[in-house]
């Protein structure tokens, strides 16, 4: 798989591996490219050049998009050379093209890791080991390092919120970047908050359920939505999703279709991808329309 300690060969078979899980640890850059691309030709020394200068802060990970058709289509290559900068197990940023050197210096650079957050994958190892308080006090001085970790915000944030401490969890969203905030992951956690903070007023699962089945109109959508809401925390989520597109099918434009969106919402949570979203996705389509 290496070949060199800065560049690796990688395909389908060990990419989850060699992208996906060293990204939690380092800025990994993927190349897709193919022997016969002139560009890529051209292109391909530059980025090795680079991250060798990097000395174990980004790594390059080539794959021959000849050979790897499967994972191309995954990350939706169009053209070669295709270079695509993973952190946290996700695609940050990209560039098509043989830029020149001073451009693809300046894109390493802007994607490098912040100041703490080896601190903050330290605390990742320690949610998974299941210390929490060590993993606290990591990504706190992880964020005094550095204000604008926004990607240690929002670890704390989950940590904050699997405790209980939802004020928390809500304060350390409040002060990530505006742009940090619409990604999807932030969005789910922030459909969380918000349904955990409604539950606290709905009514027992029994009183609802009877009154779906004696009311009508706004009564009945009202108990729907509060039903779902409590299935969703309870870790129901198909039922939570089928009762919300019973909804969309009988009282769609109940509060400005609040059904719809909250559908839309719980899709957040499960990262926007995935069975249950793509089968519900569908669903919801045919209800709307």
């Amino acid at each position: 798989m290496a070949v060199s300690g800065h560049v690796l060969e990688v395909n389908l078979g060990n990419f989850q591996e060699a992208v996906v899980g060293l990204s939690r640890k380092v800025l990994v850059l993927v190349d897709f490219w193919a022997p016969w691309c002139t560009p890529c030709r051209a292109l391909g020394p530059v980025l090795e050049k680079l991250a060798a200068e990097m000395d174990g802060a980004c790594v390059l990970a080539k794959v021959n998009s000849d050979e790897n058709a499967d994972l191309s289509r995954q990350y939706q290559v169009r053209g070669i050379p295709a270079v695509k900068a993973f952190k946290d197990g996700k695609v940050v940023d990209e560039f098509t093209g043989a830029l020149p050197e001073s451009a693809v210096r300046q894109f390493i650079k802007k994607n490098l890791p912040l100041p703490g957050d080896d601190l903050r994958v330290q605390a990742l190892d320690a949610i998974a080991q299941g210390k929490a308080a060590e993993a606290e006090a990591l990504l706190k001085q992880a964020i005094s390092l550095n204000p604008r970790n926004d990607s240690a915000r929002l670890a704390l944030a989950h940590l904050a919120i699997q405790q209980g401490r939802h004020a928390d969890a809500q304060a350390q969203i409040d002060a990530m970047s505006p742009t940090f905030q619409m990604e999807t992951e932030v969005e789910g956690l922030k459909a969380l908050l918000e349904f955990t903070a409604a539950a606290r007023s709905i009514p027992p699962m029994t009183e609802l359920e009877a009154t779906i089945a004696s009311a009508n109109g706004d009564s009945r959508a009202q108990a729907m939505y509060q039903r779902s809401l409590l299935l969703l925390l309870q870790g129901q989520e198909e039922a939570a999703l089928d009762q919300l597109i019973g909804m969309v099918e009988r009282h769609k434009n109940y509060q400005d279709g609040l059904a719809r969106k909250t559908v839309l919402k719980i899709f957040a949570l499960q990262g926007n991808q995935g069975p249950l979203v793509e089968l519900y996705r569908t669903r919801l389509s045919r209800a709307l329309h």
